[in-house]
This record gives structure tokens, C-alpha cells and sequence, in this order.
């Protein structure tokens, strides 16, 4: 039996690997998996060597500190690749630790087919990086066409498979009067997926959510958690005692409620596209600590955190990061909003152009599963 081993460093990359191992299941219901993973990849019936959260840091000063941790967690995997012994090592992105582990997996057993999906961001910072993933990757698979040339500059072998969750999805038939009273209009409130992003983030949201219920009762937030973050979600809520809030970490309920909001504040990163591709208008938050920050802003050559923008090269969704990531911003722009329903429509105009520029023609999910199963 065919073996592939996968793996991911953060819930997102389970998210997307859990799309693809779903359709190569399709296609090949003979293939034994083992992974680093989380919850997605667990619910197709795939176990994870250790929890995704061990290894999921946030910035340059938390991965300092927990170096040696990092550094374990880097030989356990490696040693368990090679006992797995599988055909494929499937990488999804988070490359500081999985093209870490690919790497040295290709040194000891170079019949191991490296294939990692989601390009490192080296049109944001580090180019020179591509020179060196000639060595160990056998195959990229891209989110976006634009990065492919600095691929083939190197000659290493990619395709461009598009970003799943461009995918145009069926419509939800869940019913969600249950759960949220209709007179009640719904913003979907995203604050991230590790723990140090919510720890941050969650109090600023919650005062936000505060001087909204005072202004108007109009409106319900809903948080799109995860199973491992639910609870510290919903024990803040509790602790401060917030109004029109609810926690939801289904999916499909997820995907239901987003496609019924009426705006989306969001926490940098790749759910903002799943913001977009729900044709849903929305504003990006983040807050690092300061060190971080400038180690960032030294490193990155772009001027924008969300890709809507940097493509656009100007501010679509508004960024409200650093200091401007504070509960008054984010009411006053959120505000401007919902009492400009033209700039709703500017800004919705502005990204389904763009996303339709972006998409692939052909599902991301499955162009990736086929290119896996011929590497078996």
C-alpha cells in the first residue's frame, strides 16, 4: 500500500490539506496516511504524531524563546517521516517548520517525494530563499499565478492549482433561525487561530463589540472559532458578560452564518480571502509586540498585509494594524460602513474583480490530488 505522510505547522494548513487528502481519497481509496495535523486532517480518519498546537507560535520573539522546543518537535518529526516510510512527504505551507523537516528528510532518504503546497510568500520577503528549495522540493504546488515565475527562474518543477478556498462552494441548506433571531443582522468576527493571536486580539474585539451594543441592538456578532480555541473564546465572553455574541466552530454552520453577514472584521491572514470569496465586506486587524514588528517591517518589501491589497497595490479592506488596532478604529470604520453602502459596493466590486483574476478555472483540491497520485 502507497504511504504519504502530511504535513502542516497551523490550523489553516490543516484546513487546506484536509481539502486535498479529501479529494485523493476519491481517487485512491488504498493510500495509508500518517500527519502533522489538526482537527480537519483528524476527521478524515487520520492521526497526528503529536497536537498541531505544540508546534504553532506566533512572531520572530515567540519562536526565539521557544527555539529548543521548535528544534525537538523538528527531529521527532523527521525521525518519524523515516520510520513511516512514506512515498510522498506533503508539505502545507508554514515553511519555517515544514520545509525544515523536508529538507532533511530529502538528505537521508532522497527517494521520498517532496511535494509542498502553498509557496512560501518570497514575492513578500526573502526571494533568495527559492535558490535553495531547488535541493529538496520536487514539486510546488501555487495559490496564485503570479509566483510562478519565480519558480521557473529556478527551474523547480510547480503548478499553479489556484486557492481552494476560491472554490465556489454549494450553498448551505442549515437552517441558522435556531441559532440567530432574524430581526438581528449578523457580523462575523474572526480572531484568529492560535491562542497568542486571540489572547491579543479578543479584548480589543470584545470593547468594539461593546460600543457597538451601545450604539444599536441590531446586530448579533458571531465568532468563528475553532474545537482547540472555543472555549477561551467563550470563557472571556462570559468572564465580561457581552451581549449579542455567540462562539460557532462547525463548518458548515461557519460557512452558513459568513454567507449571511452583513460585514466581517478579521484578523490578517488567509481567511480574509474566504471573507472575499463569500462576497462579504470586511476590515483586517493585527497586533504583534513591537520587536516583532520591526523585525517585520525590515524584512517585508510590500506595503500591505492582505493580498487583496497588495495586488491592488492600495487599501481595499482597510488595515487596522498596530497601534491602530484598537476598539475606536475599528467601531469608526466599521461604522463608515454600514452607513456607506457605496463604498460596500466599491469595495465588493473592486475584489470579485480581482478573485476573478486570481481563481483557477479548475478546482485547487483536486488539480492538487492529481498531481500527488503521479507521484505514486
Amino acid at each position: 500500500m502507497k504511504k504519504i505522510f502530511i504535513l502542516t505547522g497551523e490550523p489553516s494548513g490543516d484546513k487546506l490539506a484536509s481539502t486535498v487528502i479529501h479529494k485523493l481519497k476519491k481517487l485512491n481509496p488504498n493510500i495509508e496516511y500518517l500527519c502533522v495535523g489538526g482537527s480537519h486532517l483528524n476527521s478524515l480518519g487520520i492521526n497526528s504524531i503529536f497536537k498541531l498546537k505544540e508546534i504553532t507560535y506566533m512572531g520572530f520573539t515567540s519562536v526565539l524563546l521557544n527555539i529548543f522546543k521548535i528544534k525537538n518537535k523538528i527531529n521527532i518529526t523527521v525521525d518519524e517521516i523515516i520510520k513511516f516510510n512514506p512515498d510522498i512527504l506533503f508539505s502545507v505551507d508554514s515553511p519555517d517548520f515544514t520545509l525544515r523537516v523536508a529538507e532533511r528528510v530529502k538528505k537521508i532518504d532522497k527517494n521520498i517525494k517532496t511535494v509542498h503546497y502553498v509557496a512560501p510568500q518570497v514575492w513578500i520577503w526573502r526571494e533568495g530563499r527559492v535558490k535553495k528549495f531547488k535541493n529538496f522540493l520536487d514539486h510546488v504546488l501555487l495559490l496564485f499565478n503570479f509566483e510562478k515565475k519565480y519558480f521557473d527562474k529556478e527551474g523547480i518543477p510547480n503548478t499553479f492549482v489556484g486557492h481552494p478556498l476560491l472554490e465556489k462552494n454549494n450553498k448551505s441548506k442549515i437552517d441558522l433561525s435556531s441559532l440567530i433571531n432574524d430581526d438581528k443582522k449578523i457580523i462575523s468576527i474572526f480572531a484568529g487561530s492560535r491562542n497568542s493571536e486571540i489572547n491579543v486580539l479578543l479584548p480589543i474585539l470584545c470593547d468594539f463589540i461593546k460600543m457597538m451594543n451601545l450604539k444599536s441592538d441590531n446586530y448579533v456578532f458571531i465568532f468563528h472559532a475553532t474545537n482547540s480555541n472555543k472555549d477561551l473564546i467563550i470563557n472571556f465572553i462570559k468572564k465580561i458578560n457581552l451581549n449579542n455574541t455567540q462562539v460557532i466552530s462547525d463548518e458548515n454552520i461557519k460557512s452558513k452564518i459568513l454567507s449571511k453577514s452583513v460585514f466581517a472584521v478579521s484578523k490578517s491572514g488567509t481567511v480574509s480571502l474566504e471573507i472575499c470569496n463569500a462576497e462579504v465586506p470586511s476590515i483586517i486587524i493585527y497586533k504583534i509586540n513591537i520587536i516583532n514588528y520591526f523585525i517585520m517591517k525590515l524584512l517585508v518589501k510590500v506595503r500591505f498585509a492582505n493580498v487583496i491589497n497588495i495586488i491592488n497595490d492600495k487599501e481595499v479592506l482597510p488595515e487596522l494594524l498596530q497601534n491602530e488596532c484598537n476598539a475606536r478604529e475599528i467601531y469608526n470604520s466599521v461604522q463608515y460602513f454600514l452607513r456607506n453602502p457605496e463604498s460596500i459596493k466599491t469595495q465588493l466590486d473592486i475584489v470579485k474583480k480581482t478573485l476573478n483574476n486570481i481563481r483557477s478555472e479548475t478546482s485547487s483540491s483536486e488539480k492538487s490530488a492529481i498531481i500527488l497520485s503521479q507521484y505514486l
